[in-house]
């Protein structure tokens, strides 16, 4: 075996490449697609590959470790996430200690943030694959193959002579249609099943159509960690893996489009659902859209089978969203809610708890303008994390409000978000966030009006009934509690 990249083990049920990774309360577990991407782009070149994945299939430690270890590898990519990072630092170092002349690399948000840290405390670790990784994995395996130093290969941070060492960034990929389909990749090496998201239709499986953002939201991680700005694959290309997958995987409900923002580009997201359109797409799907979105944009995607879109609010609070830098106005984000419910899309509504600004005022303020907003299908209240290698988690250090705690603080002991700023500027406390999270959830889903919509949708649609169960019984085992009791 050339390379084996691990997912490794972890709290059951952690989502490490979500864009908050814990355990969610909804149960949602995320692919492990960037390891899949790289896996499989590996994998065109001729190298034979193995994509393991310890949280889904409930593999311990030690049999993780014992299952790479059979396949005697050449190289093992481990990916990391903040909350993780001392397990994932453990793992590796086990794999080093049980596997003679294995080669170990670390890749992932966290690990491209901390690099040099990971890399200077830890000496049995061979290296961090930084950003975005595909081609570096598949220039390290050629390194390998071929003999040649660590200097050749770029991207990577590395000890040599008790000195850190960087080499130049791996230059963003381009075309991104040299990336081979996510699905075909889940199908070779994965249980599709293993995988759940709370406002998808299950089965389900997740893609990637673009990489990078150009907003410039202060918390959000994969943009500012691994994937800069918004590179699109073409939509010929996009249509052709929707193709592949309705021949290909007949059982799949729904394809979620996971890109940080699928509709940077209104034209891309107008000329993809034009392609889907084209060949007659059949397949319901999901994505991420700003609220600035157009109505003749939505509802183009509705007609090419969007089903939801995922939309990060945050806050109404104009004050709120001018200091985390989302660059949206509030007259256009309830144009665009409004736009979305006449084309007939739901959507599934993101709001934190905790910004720079944030006051109890201005957080329910935000919960009742979303508790009145009929297209909201589905909602979740997040508390603010900041993350190394993030505009916010810089200004959390600078203006003294970061807690000093371990990483696995990030999450609560069960997995659940945790707080990491003691207060926000205006004195927020970390306990009132979380306390306002599991309060606007409550009162969210509760709603006698909204459990009526609800039922009376399923009655109709057989798929969003089936959903909505699986959802509001993963949802009930959290509904009552408080994260904060956890933290007592």
């Amino acid at each position: 075996m050339d390379a084996i990249f691990v997912n490794g083990p972890f709290l059951k049920g952690f989502s490490r490449e979500s864009r908050s990774p814990a355990v969610t309360k909804s149960g949602t577990l995320y692919y492990p697609a960037w390891l899949a991407y790289a896996c499989g782009y590996a994998e065109e070149f001729g190298y034979q590959c193995s994509l393991i994945d310890s949280i889904a299939d409930d593999i311990s430690f030690q049999e993780s470790v014992n299952m790479v270890k059979a396949k005697s590898p050449t190289l093992v990519v481990i990916g990391t996430s903040t909350p993780s990072i001392d397990d994932d630092i453990k793992f590796a170092n086990e794999i080093k200690n049980q596997i003679k002349d294995v080669t170990v690399c670390l890749v992932g948000t966290h690990a491209s943030a901390e690099a040099d840290s990971i890399i200077k405390n830890n000496h049995l670790i061979d290296f961090v694959a930084r950003r975005e990784y595909d081609i570096t994995i598949k220039n390290i395996l050629d390194c390998i193959k071929n003999n040649r130093t660590w200097k050749d290969v770029t991207g990577i941070t590395y000890l040599e002579d008790n000195q850190v060492v960087k080499n130049i960034d791996t230059p963003y990929i381009q075309d991104l249609d040299i990336i081979p389909f996510a699905s075909k990749i889940y199908k070779n090496h994965l249980n599709i099943k293993n995988y759940y998201y709370g406002h998808v239709r299950y089965p389900m499986i997740s893609i990637f159509t673009s990489r990078g953002c150009d907003a410039r939201c202060n918390f959000c991680l994969y943009p500012q960690t691994m994937f800069g700005n918004f590179r699109e694959r073409s939509p010929k290309n996009i249509a052709d893996e929707f193709a592949w997958i309705a021949k290909n995987l007949p059982e799949l409900k729904e394809v979620l489009i996971d890109d940080d923002t699928f509709t940077m580009n209104s034209e891309h997201a107008r000329n993809v659902s034009e392609e889907l359109i084209k060949i007659n797409n059949k397949i319901p799907w999901t994505c991420e859209a700003r609220a600035t979105l157009d109505y003749e944009t939505l509802k183009s995607m509705k007609k090419a089978g969007c089903r939801l879109i995922v939309t990060g609010f945050e806050s109404i609070d104009q004050t709120v969203l001018n200091k985390i830098n989302k660059n949206v106005k509030m007259p256009k984000v309830q144009e665009f809610v409004n736009d979305a419910h006449r084309a007939g899309l739901k959507i599934h509504a993101c709001f934190m708890a905790g910004n720079p600004g944030d006051t109890l005022e201005t957080l329910n303020t935000t919960l009742n303008w979303a508790l009145k907003q009929k297209a909201f299908d589905t909602a979740q209240f997040f508390p603010l994390q900041v993350y190394p290698g993030t505009k916010a988690f810089e200004w959390a250090k600078d203006t003294g409000v970061l807690k000093q705690q371990n990483y696995r603080d990030w999450v609560t002991p069960t997995g659940m978000h945790n707080m990491t700023i003691i207060a926000s500027d205006s004195g927020l406390t970390f306990n009132e966030c979380l306390d306002f999270c599991d309060d606007a959830r409550r009162k969210f889903y509760l709603r006698p009006s909204y459990i009526g919509r609800q039922f009376v949708k399923g009655l109709f649609e057989p798929q969003e009934f089936k959903k909505n169960v699986i959802g509001f019984l993963n949802l009930s085992k959290h509904l009552f509690k408080r994260v904060s009791t956890e933290l007592d």
